[in-house]
């Protein structure tokens, strides 16, 4: 039972920090004119951000069940 509440508070965590990766005042630091690998950087930013958080979820999701 242990665990399955540590699961539950680290995908709380994890949507928490997805809130503040994909909120204004960090969205806006990378809100410019440069490219990184042809893509402009802010859409670089939230693909990156958005992998993060799928990775974070999946290893809580996996942690709870061994």
């Amino acid at each position: 039972m242990h665990r399955r509440v540590l699961a539950g508070d680290r995908l709380i965590a994890a949507f928490l920090v997805g809130c503040v990766l994909f909120n204004y005042p960090l969205l806006s630091l990378f809100d410019r004119h440069t490219a990184v690998f042809g893509i402009p950087l802010v859409y670089a930013y939230v693909f990156f951000a958005w992998a993060v958080v799928i990775a974070v979820m999946a290893w809580a999701i996996e942690r709870r069940f061994k």
